[in-house]
């Protein structure tokens, strides 16, 4: 049987598998190799590693940190099933990037309906700075004072409207985001610039008919039948990063959502 740890301010403590026994998870204590995820999963938000860097092995990580290669593995399993980490035969472990064939395949599900993924490009419409509503406070827990940066832009493929997308990032986190121009990889920006991974997502779909200027942004009549995409980007640390409401036309795409 696996060790467990407790976590406190001071990092990882072991204790016996008994001394799991007898204090419930919920008291503090955590598998051992889910201690050591955290601790990687800290070490990738301090940018120790960067994007695209290989890790460590796994024998000097267990090394490091005192625990058996198996725990690291574990950790680094579930990291990699996460798309935190990408694992490479013969090579090793690597941080994983925002480049376009990760956002492709993990965050941009539609997919035209003879099965090509294609990655589209972005024309920024506009961006504004301003005081949070009460639906970016909620979305990106922010306080009653918080700020956003407000970007709308609309995405294509081979020149045709597909998207019509209304971002809203806080601005804490992002002060210096457009004063240059916004590339279209923007996961890709905030990793490079502000140091900041989109780790996951959450998204809500919900069909809709399209109005007004997102109708007249797209090219088609209102009234025309849509697909809404709620999403929410989160940091390594859970931390929302970005709320993006997308407009997407689906005549010849469908969404795509592979499960496991």
């Amino acid at each position: 049987m696996e060790d467990h740890v407790r976590i406190d301010g001071n990092g990882m403590t072991r204790g016996t598998s008994a001394d799991a026994a007898e204090r419930p998870e919920s008291l503090g204590f955590r598998p051992l190799y889910r201690q050591v995820r955290e601790t990687l999963i800290r070490r990738l938000v301090d940018r120790v590693w960067a994007p695209g860097q290989p890790l460590p092995s796994e024998m000097q990580l267990a090394a490091e940190l005192g625990v058996s290669q198996g725990t690291v593995r574990k950790a680094l399993d579930e990291m990699a099933a996460e798309n935190l980490v990408v694992r490479r035969q013969g090579r090793g472990t690597f941080v994983a990037s925002h480049d376009e064939d990760r956002i492709l395949f993990q965050f941009f599900k539609l997919v035209a309906d003879d099965g090509e993924r294609r990655f589209p490009e972005s024309q920024v419409v506009s961006t504004a700075r301003g005081r949070a509503n009460a639906a970016e406070r909620e979305a990106l827990s922010l306080p009653r004072d918080g700020k956003v940066i407000r970007i709308r832009r609309i995405r294509k493929l081979d020149g045709t409207p597909l998207i019509v997308e209304n971002l809203a990032l806080p601005e804490s986190l992002f002060p210096s985001l457009g004063e240059a121009p916004i590339p279209n990889n923007l996961y890709g920006l905030y990793a490079s610039k502000f140091g900041i991974g989109v780790g996951r997502a959450r998204e809500k779909l919900k069909a809709i008919a399209v109005a007004g200027d997102d109708a007249a942004a797209l090219g088609v009549p209102e009234g025309t039948p849509a697909l809404l995409i709620d999403r929410l980007a989160l940091s390594l640390e859970q931390t929302p990063v970005e709320w993006r409401v997308s407009i997407c036309l689906t005549d010849g795409f469908h969404y795509l959502s592979e499960l496991s």
